[in-house]
C-alpha cells in the first residue's frame, strides 16, 4: 500500500543523476540538523512547501492527520524558531540516517523520491534510542542550481511514538 510500489520506467541516466543529487541533499540536510542548525532547516524548502509527519497507518488509510503539519516556508520557519528559542526540553543529540533512495519520477527540474530514514536520539543523561523510523516521500525541485523540497512527507512505521518529538525528521 505504500506509495511508490508501482513499477515505473524512468530514463536510467536521469534517475541516477537525481539519485546522486538527492543523496547529497540528504547528507547536507541531516548534517545541518544533527549539528544543531535548526534555524537553517527552513532553507531546505521552497516557499510553498508542505512538511508533514504522519503515521503509516493513517497514510495507508488515506487520512491526512499527522503529528506535524506545516504549509509553507513561513510555518516551517516558525516551527524552527520555536524549537530553537522558545521551547523547553531536555538536552539531546540527534542522528539522522537516510538510505535506499528510489527515484519514482524524474524530469529536468522536478523529481519525486522515496527514501528510508532512521532518527536516533541520545539524551544527555540516558541511552541512545530509536526515536523514529520510516520513509520520506519527497518532491524535489531545482531552483537556482540547488535542490529544494517542495513536499516532504515523513511516514513513520511505529504505532507508539515518543511524546517528546521535538526536532524535525
Amino acid at each position: 500500500m505504500f506509495g511508490g510500489d508501482a513499477v515505473v520506467t524512468l530514463d536510467a541516466k536521469l534517475a541516477r543523476e537525481w539519485r546522486l543529487e538527492i543523496e547529497e541533499f540528504h547528507t547536507q540536510y541531516c548534517w545541518t540538523l544533527d549539528r544543531g542548525g535548526i534555524e537553517k532547516w527552513p532553507e531546505f524548502f521552497t516557499d510553498d512547501a508542505i512538511y508533514r509527519i504522519t503515521a503509516r497507518e493513517n497514510f495507508d488509510s488515506g487520512l491526512p492527520v499527522g503529528l506535524v503539519y506545516a504549509e509553507g516556508k513561513a510555518m516551517i520557519r516558525d516551527r524552527a524558531f520555536a524549537i530553537a528559542r522558545t521551547q523547553m526540553f531536555a538536552p539531546r543529540y540527534m542522528q539522522h540516517f537516510t538510505s535506499n533512495v528510489r527515484v519514482t519520477e524524474a524530469g529536468v527540474d522536478r523529481a519525486k523520491a522515496i527514501s528510508n530514514y532512521l532518527l536516533l536520539q541520545t539524551l544527555m543523561e540516558g541511552p541512545t534510542t530509536i526515536h523514529q523510523s520510516g520513509r520520506y516521500l519527497d518532491t524535489f525541485v531545482r531552483r537556482d542550481g540547488r535542490l529544494l523540497l517542495q513536499e516532504r512527507q515523513c511516514i513513520y512505521d511505529t504505532l507508539i511514538v515518543a511524546n517528546d518529538l521535538v526536532y524535525p525528521v
